[in-house]
């Protein structure tokens, strides 16, 4: 129980950290998530014989995979709030979904693209004006494809 709790307090400062360091330290994404990533590892590596051997497994990988959640444009995330939601879903997932990925490779990517992807969704939720655009959009969408499939028949 608290191994979960840390996986996910980890994971929202891992997210947010690289953020942080990537978007306002203009370092670059993925300079930011190596970097970030590679002082985790350095860390734990430094002092295993102290630390736990479950947080020693479960914790430098779940802070890598919540960079990569970090890894992600200030056009799509524009707060921390919402970035350290996103690590906190990622957090939520690492934890319940670790054995459905086992054997397969890009399990933490794919979680963090997840997590990025509900988070997208929340400010549409809250506000009223923006549900109503995307419906707009939608719609848009929809009546546009059937007017292109009405003219291919005819």
């Amino acid at each position: 129980m608290l191994l979960n709790f840390v996986i996910v307090i980890v994971s929202m400062l891992s997210a947010i950290s690289t953020f942080y360091l990537s978007e306002h330290r203009k370092q670059g994404a993925v300079r930011a998530s190596a970097l970030l990533s590679l002082m985790v590892g350095i860390l734990f590596s430094l002092f295993k014989s102290s630390i736990p051997t479950d947080y020693y497994n479960q914790i430098p990988v779940a802070f890598i995979g919540a960079s990569f959640v970090g890894m992600v444009s200030s056009r799509a995330l524009q707060h921390f709030r919402l970035v350290g939601f996103a690590g906190f879903i990622f957090g939520i997932i690492y934890i319940n979904s670790s054995h459905f990925f086992k054997g397969y490779g890009g399990a933490l990517g794919t979680s963090a693209s997840i997590s990025i992807m509900v988070t997208m969704c929340v400010p549409i939720y809250l506000s009223k004006r923006k549900r109503l655009n995307g419906l707009i959009v939608m719609r848009k969408w929809i009546f546009r494809n059937n007017k292109r499939s009405r003219k291919k028949v005819h």
